[in-house]
């Protein structure tokens, strides 16, 4: 069995390096009167590394312990061009050296010449070959960090994929994609979603520089790396000149500054920033933001689709283009449906305290700490989801300026139903089953499965 490897493939990636191992192996097999039955290769892969996968290898133990190869012939012995192709961490050392004397008369061959793999002194020099591999691999893990660090102290751009907004020498600015991240920063500052700010790159046809369509997370890492601004980071960490303590400047030009950098990292959690997590950290999941506007998850779309059917989409803050309506709730789904958001959240403070309210009414102590202004923004949604499942939001008349509260159609909560939970469903944002007292539109209890 001929077994060969290598860590790297980044210059020709034709797999050049391991059919060159085979090739020695043909002539050291040869050499020593033996025959190759089968041929194993992990190209690319490392096998220094924690958790790294190597079918190559993981097929020569199983078909050395299970004595012969996939179609039927005899193992004998292993040959390699040197022991650190075959392992570089204890536990395949062990795999190997078990699975390879899990039968009597194997030999190891190498071109150093026939090595016994069932004596103490062969184990021996295994385990010495392994100590000094690994050795090998601290000591080189630390130059090439060395190595980095030095030429990140020096503001030299990162290697690797064209970062989003520079040209391919990473120093000069792209023009379309630079001008997109500093508007994109300013509309981030002045509460534009970032999902809003991702679906108008993709209705641009803007694409990554891998050529994937730009999401809330990629264009989150891109307004919140140090890079925008000229500053240097690495790992993850923004690096700091030892004599000063003043961020490292990069020898790239900037697209935004340091303030606005600041500034649009100040409107995200820790937890999503570039520097918190990382350039190679695994993004968050399954978090649950809170909502920043009043009526957010509580509005749903009335306009009709053109088969007849009300949309029901959800209606989401986006910033808006004047003063009156600095924010605006916009369906998503059908985009037919819009209304000024101060509008919206007064139309829903106006139901909470009408004088009549059909179902439930609201609590005497929530309605003295919403009007005193001690109520914060949480303790209001609590209060609306307590009163309202969610409101119907119909479409408005284009080109009329006036401000319509009726177009706010409330969806109230059934007498006793009561608020499960302080999650999504209790602020609104899945559709329960109510009445809409005062509109004729009813939502009932679905049936079946």
């Amino acid at each position: 069995m001929s077994y060969a490897r290598t860590s790297e493939d980044f210059r020709q990636r034709d797999g050049r390096g391991v059919r060159h191992q085979l090739r020695i192996n043909e002539r050291t097999a040869h050499d020593h009167g033996c025959l190759i039955v089968a041929s194993y290769t992990d190209n690319g892969r490392s096998a220094s590394k924690e958790g790294v996968t190597r079918p190559g290898f993981d097929r020569l133990v199983e078909d050395l312990a299970r004595g012969h190869t996939s179609d039927g012939r005899a193992i004998a012995g292993v040959v390699c061009v040197a022991d650190d192709r075959v392992y570089r961490r204890p536990e395949d050392l062990a795999r190997f050296f078990a699975a390879l004397t899990s039968r009597p008369g194997r030999v190891f061959v190498d071109p150093q010449g026939v090595r016994d793999p069932y004596s103490r002194q062969e184990l021996m020099r295994a385990v010495r070959s392994l100590e000094a591999a690994m050795t090998e691999t601290r000591a080189r893990s630390r130059r090439v960090s060395d190595w980095h660090w030095a030429r990140a102290m020096e503001g030299v751009p990162h290697s690797g994929p064209r970062p989003f907004g520079w040209n391919e020498d990473r120093i000069t600015l792209h023009p379309v994609e630079a001008a997109l991240v500093a508007r994109a920063v300013s509309d981030r500052i002045g509460g534009k979603a970032v999902r809003a700010i991702a679906r108008e790159w993709c209705d641009l046809g803007i694409t990554g520089t891998r050529g994937s369509r730009p999401s809330a997370q990629t264009v989150t890492q891109i307004m919140t790396a140090p890079r925008v601004c000229g500053y240097r980071a690495n790992k993850g960490e923004l690096l700091l000149m030892p004599e000063t303590g003043q961020p490292v400047l990069g020898q790239w030009e900037p697209i935004v500054t340091p303030e606005q950098w600041k500034a649009v990292c100040a409107t995200f959690s820790p937890g999503n920033l570039y520097l918190h997590r990382g350039s190679g950290a695994p993004r968050l999941t399954r978090r649950i933001t809170t909502p920043g506007r009043l009526a957010s998850g509580f509005l749903r779309c009335g306009a009709r689709l053109p088969d007849g059917t009300l949309c029901g989409g959800a209606l989401c803050a986006q910033k808006g283009k004047s003063r009156r309506s600095p924010y605006v709730y916009s369906c998503r789904s059908c985009r037919r449906c819009s209304i000024s958001g101060p509008l919206a959240d007064e139309a829903l403070e106006r139901l909470l305290f009408r004088e009549d309210p059909p179902c439930v009414p609201l609590s005497e102590a929530a309605r003295r700490r919403w009007q005193a202004g001690t109520a914060n923004l949480a303790e209001k949604r609590e209060t609306i989801a307590s009163v309202v499942t969610h409101c119907v939001v119909r479409p408005g008349v284009k080109g009329d300026p006036t401000w319509d509260h009726s177009r706010v159609e409330p969806v109230w909560r059934p007498a006793g139903a009561g608020v499960q939970g302080k999650g999504r469903r209790a602020e609104g944002r899945v559709p329960q089953p109510g009445v809409l007292c005062e509109a004729g539109w009813e939502y009932a209890e679905p049936t079946g499965s």
